[in-house]
């Protein structure tokens, strides 16, 4: 059993399983894998890598992998209002016959609109009652994650379930023209952070036929050198880069000479304003993902429609509940809870994320995406004239500006306060400000260098 850590743990000690051998992380290394992986990790420009990785998967795991990517995941996530697909009643017979959580419930009701929804509340409290009895432990890690409000919870996951993640980034990545490669002596991802404290590591993903999967973080000081982080990005080329608002803005800042085929982002709000900036940057497009530690990729902001995101997963059923857990209709904004994924080990039902969005269905009506999906529960501020102002217009009255990060909190009394971070107008931000709460507001603006791990909408 490994612990996987999470983004934001500590570096300053041994952090991998040390009696791991060479053989279990990589059990199809071959010379020219094991040359390259030296490369990477003894580069003159590399930094000084605080932790170790394998991807441990034998060909039968990534035959199996090849065959999923191949009959599962070109499929289309289809359903209709309210009306579950088939595989997902299976699901729910399953879970409440195998795993213990759901088993306590007693018989699994009639309609599957009757099962309880769970949350991460109930993950933290005791993860090993998620856990099917009848799924092998063998290849069971641990991955350490701390979400929005940094409160840890260890999911289980396994080698063969966590690779399942590239398919899902090369499905998005070709739904904007991009692709993902297979092959060796190349690097296919960058994992760049800018944390002040995180892993980092270089690896290889013999799913991608050795090609390489870095992780790095580009605070300046997390390097030897100051021109390392240039001289080293150039010379690894990766096809991809993966990130998050905060580091790619950081990302944008440095003279690169090479340019990914695609940058994809999660973790937290990418404004439309950043992303075109980013995309005009870097020449290529930059897809917003909507991804959870507990189910992995979910969804990818639309190309062409900027307030819909496409389902990534056909075996995941998405539904919108409100807060006595009843479905919402068609265009009803409520609370995102999911069924299903590709994790054997933590089979979701009714699993209420805690990010909230509508749906709607197309014009043949089982069609299904999120609209306007919002990060954590809804927040209700108060204007000035008493009425009461939804984030989600918040949101969108900040979409064009290049914000990377931002907070907004109300007082009890009414004022604002507005914390963020990226280059932008702040009398543009205040205009925007008012705009949305429908005229002047006591609003005090401050720009910050690092907003941490915080929410961002709250009210007193």
């Amino acid at each position: 059993m490994t612990q996987l850590p999470g983004s934001d743990q500590k570096s300053n000690a041994i952090t991998w399983d040390v009696t791991l051998t060479e053989a279990d992380r990589y059990p199809l290394m071959t010379d020219r894998g094991r040359a390259y992986l030296r490369a990477l990790r003894e580069h003159p420009h590399a930094p000084d890598f605080n932790h170790q990785c394998g991807d441990r998967l034998d060909a039968a795991a990534i035959e199996r992998i090849r065959r999923w990517e191949r009959e599962v995941v070109p499929q289309t996530a289809r359903w209709r209002a309210d009306e579950p697909p088939a595989w997902v009643r299976d699901l729910a017979a399953y879970c409440y016959a195998q795993v213990p959580f759901h088993r306590r419930h007693g018989a699994l009701p009639a309609r599957f609109t009757d099962i309880p929804p769970c949350a991460r509340g109930d993950l933290a409290d005791d993860i090993t009652a998620f856990v099917p009895d009848d799924v092998a432990l063998d290849d069971l890690i641990f991955y350490i994650t701390t979400g929005t409000t940094g409160h840890p919870v260890s999911l289980p996951w396994t080698p063969e379930s966590a690779s399942r993640y590239l398919p899902l980034l090369r499905k998005a990545a070709r739904a904007f023209g991009a692709g993902l490669s297979d092959g060796p002596d190349r690097v296919a991802i960058a994992l760049v952070c800018d944390q002040v404290s995180t892993f980092t590591l270089a690896q290889l993903s013999f799913y991608l036929e050795g090609a390489g999967h870095v992780k790095l973080n580009l605070r300046a000081d997390a390097w030897r050198q100051p021109g390392d982080r240039v001289a080293y990005l150039d010379s690894l080329n990766p096809e991809i880069y993966t990130g998050d608002p905060i580091s790619f803005e950081t990302l944008a800042g440095l003279p690169l000479r090479t340019r990914p085929r695609a940058l994809i982002s999660s973790s937290m709000t990418l404004l439309p304003g950043l992303r075109a900036r980013l995309e005009q940057r870097f020449g290529c497009p930059v897809i917003d993902l909507y991804s959870t530690n507990e189910s992995g990729p979910i969804a990818y902001r639309a190309p062409d429609d900027a307030r819909a995101w496409t389902l990534l997963q056909p075996r995941l059923y998405v539904e919108i509940l409100d807060g006595a857990g009843r479905p919402c209709p068609p265009g009803a904004r409520g609370d995102v809870v999911v069924s299903g994924g590709f994790n054997p080990l933590l089979p979701l039902l009714r699993y209420r994320i805690g990010d909230t969005a509508s749906m709607d269905f197309g014009p043949l009506g089982d069609q299904p995406r999120l609209l306007d999906l919002e990060g954590r529960a809804p927040v209700l501020f108060a204007a000035p004239d008493g009425h009461l102002i939804n984030n989600i217009e918040v949101t969108h009255a900040l979409a064009s500006l290049h914000l990377t990060q931002w907070a907004l909190h109300q007082a009890s009394d009414g004022s604002l306060s507005l914390r963020y971070r990226g280059g932008v107008d702040e009398t543009a931000l205040r205009g925007r400000i008012e705009a949305a709460f429908g005229g002047p507001v006591a609003l005090t603006i401050t720009r910050v260098d690092d907003l941490g791990k915080t929410r961002q909408y709250t009210r007193d």
